[in-house]
């Protein structure tokens, strides 16, 4: 009491006001104090409640325990690592109760990655819906090591926030067969909760390995992906996308992998089924009403085989560019050598008919029999080139009635070396008088080449030329966005990994570059290079022909078909263009950019018919700006069928009732060679002809030949309309290219049998074209139909075709098809080119038109 009196005076005295603070301040210390004490106090009770387990775990022992809220059970468990060897260990789990309100969470703990997973497991579906999968398997990551051998520890924690008890099974495993081994298949079971993956290392002196995954079963549908050893690995439906390679697959799928890609020199082949079949084209068989609703997916287990192969080595690349060089590089040296020994003959023609024509003068004697020299003339020239004989009556009239004088060879030489600039083809062709003219002329029962060969050359040569020009113009504008385009899907096909974006056949695609099918690309080689070569060959004939021109030749001038190359120049240059965007197409091939495959097929085809026509019809056919606008609107319509016209019943009305109406047109056009009018009048006129020649009298047609070429080509569009309106085939490009090749096979068989029906004859040459050219493209269909791929499915089922390679172990089906169907092409533009050689002597008023 003493010293407490002593101090509080003591301090009284000193601190004064401070007194008024000082003790509040002790009071909330020691409330602080106690409620500290407090909380601890209740801390301590709640551990007591939530009891943790922790327990030693062993490999292969399942496990058969109770979890609730109140307890956490730990597994702890070690295994030995070597770097040269790799083990796998897979975590299963079954829940054994059900109508679980609460799902027990697992959580593996490794050194340098932690694996969490829900049981039950619930994965989402289209439409959100909810599939639930109460047994599970995982495979852990292996992080590498960087020791020969180490002890590592993983553990696995097992909790709910259900309170009620929930009876679970748990077996940790090792996977004997983790490592894949070269060209050795190995079997497995994966399921949407129990997906697979496994690891490769790339043995010494392979850069590059195909992984193949097959199966006997379609569905359920799977997703096989190439994944960099890295944790964690995505093994699940709704994350397997996220990293590396990945392809959806039914029965097959195939993935070339590079080591350049895999900085370890290794990496793991992840396989997952799909919660759904959808994205493989099967049904959808489930749709709940409620969105909450779990669905029971049934068993959607699926036994695959894997195995990895060693891909081609460097010198297969170069073997197979060789190969493709070798081939095309025949033809040009097959062309020389037929030059070589055409220039032979006709040099030693010339010098016969030099000694036959000098040998009466030298002599003095009289002409040779025509027996003598019988045998040289028939197999130089027709028997119409021995003798020029004068032109017939019924020509000189039909020339006057056309308005122009005969000029002489003089005359027509001169008129030659004007400038072109200032001949225009309406200068001879708009006159009101020059129309009755045309009206009579071509109106005729019976038409030679003399009466639709009347316009100037000049005119008709710039005509030409213009066709050529213009398809080059065409090509720049429309191949400069479509390599562009190309290469974008490349770069997203290489940066995303989905190889579902490319149609490729996967077993059989080298990659070379940032390219992953190099062989399709390679094998387009022959339509450029052939179509070159049929360039500088329409070259040869052109030069030689102005020679013969500006030398006055008789026969350039007034025998045999007209020269125009306006035509086999854009021909060739089409078929260059095919090659070139069939090359792009191949780059990553599918439906939005099949146009770039067919667009320039229609070309070609509508120029082959042009250039048939344009042989016996010189004057009155298409000019270059017609055509191309008309395959404009073909390719217009080819683009809105592969965008609307799958499964579009008004689409397929609508281009229907136009292919009929343009079948009829065009028919009309032909039969009246142009000598008729679309205006008002037209039914009336219909209705008179009709009333006239099928009621009043019954007469046959005036062109009979015309007529039945006319009846068999409607005939056949009007049944490919038909089909395609019945049918609905959902490749559409495709439909339309037939419709094309038909038109163009029916005319050119026309061709041939009026040609053989006229007298004319076909030159050996020819004859051995036609011959080859339709043995080629016998076998070029037959490659074609195999269907290595298809984009009218889904990539899955489009995987199902693809097949090994066949040629070179480089080159597939579809190669092969690209190297024939060049050639065959190229032997058929020889067709078009040499067919009528033998009419060369033959002066035009005695060619028929047909």
């Amino acid at each position: 009491m003493l010293f407490s009196s002593l101090w509080k005076s003591r301090y009284k005295t000193h601190f004064g006001a401070a007194d008024c603070w000082w003790r509040p301040g002790l009071v909330v210390l020691l409330c602080w104090s106690c409620v500290t004490q407090l909380t601890c106090g209740n801390l301590t009770l709640e551990e007591s409640k939530h009891l943790v387990i922790q327990r030693d775990g062993e490999f292969d022992m399942t496990y058969n325990d109770t979890v609730t809220s109140e307890n956490q059970t730990i597994y702890a468990f070690n295994h030995t690592v070597s770097r040269n060897k790799t083990e796998g260990v897979r975590v299963s789990v079954d829940v054994l109760s059900q109508n679980l309100k609460s799902p027990i969470l697992f959580v593996v703990r490794q050194k340098q990655a932690v694996l969490s997973f829900q049981v039950p497991l619930i994965l989402r579906g289209l439409y959100q819906r909810k599939y639930p999968y109460n047994h599970l398997g995982r495979t852990l990551c292996q992080p590498p090591t960087k020791a020969a051998s180490e002890t590592q520890y993983f553990f696995v924690d097992v909790s709910t926030l259900s309170s009620q008890g929930t009876n679970y099974q748990l077996r940790v495993s090792r996977v004997e067969s983790f490592t894949l081994q070269t060209d050795k298949t190995f079997s497995f079971t994966a399921s949407p909760s129990q997906p697979q993956y496994f690891k490769y290392v790339f043995p010494e002196g392979v850069d590059t390995v195909i992984v193949k995954v097959s199966s006997d079963m379609n569905f359920p549908c799977s997703v096989m992906s190439i994944q960099d050893i890295q944790c964690p690995v995505y093994d699940l439906d709704n994350n397997v996308a996220f990293i590396g390679m990945y392809q959806t697959m039914t029965k097959k799928g195939a993935i070339t992998v590079q080591r350049k890609d895999f900085p370890s020199n290794s990496f793991y082949v992840v396989v997952v089924v799909k919660t759904e079949d959808e994205a493989c084209g099967g049904p959808l068989r489930f749709y709940p009403l409620r969105p909450d609703e779990l669905i029971d997916a049934g068993n959607r287990s699926k036994i695959l085989d894997v195995v990895v192969s060693p891909a081609i080595e460097s010198e297969v690349y170069v073997m197979g560019m060789l190969f493709c060089l070798g081939i095309f590089l025949s033809f040009y040296l097959l062309t020389l050598l037929v030059a070589c020994v055409q220039n032979k003959r006709a040099k030693r023609r010339a010098l016969f008919h030099n000694i036959a024509d000098t040998s009466p003068a030298e002599t003095g004697k009289t002409s040779a029999s025509p027996n003598e020299y019988g045998s040289l003339a028939d197999s130089t020239v027709s028997s119409e080139a021995v003798t020029e004989s004068a032109p017939s009556i019924d020509s000189a009239t039909s020339a006057d009635n056309y308005g122009y004088i005969e000029r002489s060879l003089e005359n027509v030489g001169r008129s030659r070396q004007e400038s072109l600039s200032s001949i225009e083809e309406d200068d001879y062709d708009t006159l009101d008088d020059i129309n009755s003219d045309k009206n009579i002329v071509r109106t005729k029962k019976y038409l030679c080449v003399s009466d639709l060969s009347r316009k100037d050359k000049r005119v008709l040569s710039k005509k030409y030329q213009i066709y050529f020009w213009n398809i080059a113009t065409i090509a720049v504008f429309y191949a400069l966005p479509v390599i562009q385009l190309v290469i974008t899907y490349q770069t997203v096909v290489n940066v995303t990994g989905n190889q579902d974006i490319c149609y490729y056949n996967f077993m059989c695609a080298h990659p070379l570059g940032a390219l992953s099918a190099f062989n399709n690309i390679l094998s387009n080689l022959g339509y450029v290079m052939l179509g070159l070569l049929f360039l500088l060959i329409v070259l040869k004939r052109d030069i030689v022909h102005n020679r013969a021109l500006s030398c006055n030749d008789v026969n350039a001038l007034e025998c045999g078909i007209p020269k125009h190359f306006g035509l086999f120049y854009a021909m060739g240059t089409a078929l260059m263009m095919e090659g070139l965007l069939s090359a792009c197409y191949h780059v990553c091939p599918n439906y939005t950019n099949f146009q770039f495959d067919t667009s320039f097929m229609y070309m070609i085809a509508g120029l082959c018919m042009l250039k048939l026509y344009q042989k016996r019809h010189p004057d009155i056919n298409a000019s270059a700006y017609t055509a191309y606008a008309c395959l404009a609107g073909v390719i217009f319509f080819s683009v809105l069928g592969v965008v609307f016209g799958r499964g579009n019943t008004v689409f397929w009305i609508v281009f229907s009732v136009i292919h009929i109406l343009a079948t009829l047109l065009l028919s009309t056009q032909l039969y009246y060679m142009g000598r008729w009018r679309l205006d008002s009048g037209i039914l009336r006129r219909m209705v008179y002809i009709v009333y006239t020649d099928c009621i009043r009298q019954c007469s046959g047609p005036m062109y009979i030949d015309r007529m039945v070429l006319l009846v068999m080509g409607n005939i056949v569009n009007w049944s490919l309309a038909a089909y395609g309106l019945i049918e609905r085939p959902n490749d559409f490009a495709s439909y339309l290219l037939a419709i094309a090749i038909c038109n163009l096979l029916l005319y050119f068989a026309f061709y041939i049998i009026m040609k053989l029906r006229s007298g004319e004859r076909i030159r050996c040459l020819a004859l051995v074209c036609i011959l080859f050219t339709a043995v080629v493209w016998g076998f070029a269909l037959y490659f074609f139909f195999q269907g290595l791929s298809t984009w009218q499915k889904t990539p899955a089922e489009s995987r199902e075709h693809n097949r090994d390679c066949i040629l070179l172990s480089f080159f597939d089906d579809h190669d092969i098809w690209h190297f024939l169907s060049s050639i065959a092409m190229f032997g058929s533009f020889l067709v078009l080119l040499t067919m009528d050689d033998d009419l060369d002597a033959v002066q035009r008023d005695k060619i028929y038109v047909f």
